[in-house]
């Protein structure tokens, strides 16, 4: 298993294989995910007062707030520098999903020392991802609150407005952003992001 030192988000809209492709890192190639997504589920299974806050939020398709997610992050980023994982990138999943939450990112990363090496963007036909998402929740037999119809389209709505401007703040501000076609299957994804990081 070979490590990639390099920190980068994974970015597109609900459904894009965002997961999916920081997963195949994660095995392969000794890289830490941070999805933003599956630690909010955590406190929402484990009735923490976060997860209690959140769950309300996550079921109409919301963010939760900046604030709350940036404390999370830098919780978990302090945590993984004390372990000394600085031989390891991380994968930010789902995260940052705001300008705010952008610039919160930038100023944790300064203070441990490390930068954002590189903005994965998944681009996608939304009218296949939306078929592509009904179909993963009608098939799955974990199906979550915020897999419907009108939480999806919810979802896509928030991501144009509020997440889809972070991709312009990484291009003006780094130059990082690198755009792949994520309806080609898993494999050639997969293989066009390990050639970005190498």
């Amino acid at each position: 298993m070979s490590a990639i030192a390099k920190n980068i988000v994974m970015f597109g809209p609900p459904g894009a294989g965002k997961g999916t492709q920081a997963e195949i890192l994660v095995e392969n190639h000794a890289m830490i995910q941070l999805a933003t997504g599956d630690i909010l589920r955590s406190a929402v299974k484990n009735k923490t007062s976060l997860g209690l806050q959140a769950k309300e939020i996550m079921d109409r398709g919301d963010l939760v707030a900046d604030d709350t997610i940036l404390g999370l992050i830098e919780a978990r980023l302090i945590f993984l520098s004390r372990e000394n994982s600085d031989e390891f990138g991380i994968i930010f999943d789902g995260f940052p999903r705001t300008i705010m939450q952008a610039k919160g990112l930038d100023k944790v990363l300064r203070k441990l020392k490390k930068k954002m090496d590189a903005v994965i963007n998944l681009e996608v036909d939304e009218d296949i991802l939306f078929d592509r998402i009904i179909k993963r929740s009608s098939e799955s037999d974990d199906v979550r609150d915020d897999d419907n119809a009108d939480v999806l389209r919810r979802r896509l709505d928030v991501y144009k407005n509020q997440t889809a401007p972070v991709l312009e703040y990484y291009t003006k501000q780094y130059n990082i952003r690198h755009d792949i076609d994520g309806m080609q299957d898993v494999d050639n994804v997969s293989q066009q992001i390990l050639a970005l990081l190498q």
